[in-house]
């Protein structure tokens, strides 16, 4: 009983193969001009939204930092405010307060105030 069972079995599946392997033609998919046309608006749209903006701000920043002058008033990243007083290629020096005076590389400039720019009151 076995015997023919197995017999059967690999009768069957003799027979089955050869129609599974005929069973449908693969679907072409799309077209390379079509993903070029898909992926084309999404990179105009990151570099428009991301890229693009960014470029701009580290332009700004690179010239404002080129411009810095003894006697302005910057704030660090680090939050802190103070005049400079010495100018170096990459380093300038900024004092905080009388006789407090350190060294901030120039990129962890922030922002430059200006000499002008009044101070706020604390009432």
């Amino acid at each position: 009983m076995l015997n023919k069972f197995a017999a059967a079995t690999v009768t069957f599946v003799g027979l089955s193969l050869p129609a599974l392997a005929q069973a449908a033609p693969a679907a072409a998919g799309p077209g390379i001009l079509t993903q070029v046309m898909f992926f084309l608006p999404l990179i105009l749209i990151f570099y428009f939204l991301l890229i693009r903006p960014q470029q701009q701000r580290a332009k700004k920043h690179r010239a404002m930092i080129e411009a810095v002058k003894r006697g302005d008033n910057v704030v660090t990243s680090g939050g802190l405010i103070g005049k400079v007083s010495k100018v170096g290629e990459t380093e300038v020096t900024v004092e905080l307060a009388e006789n407090v005076r350190v060294r901030v590389i120039k990129a962890m400039i922030v922002e430059v105030r200006g000499k002008t720019e009044p101070v706020a009151a604390n009432d």
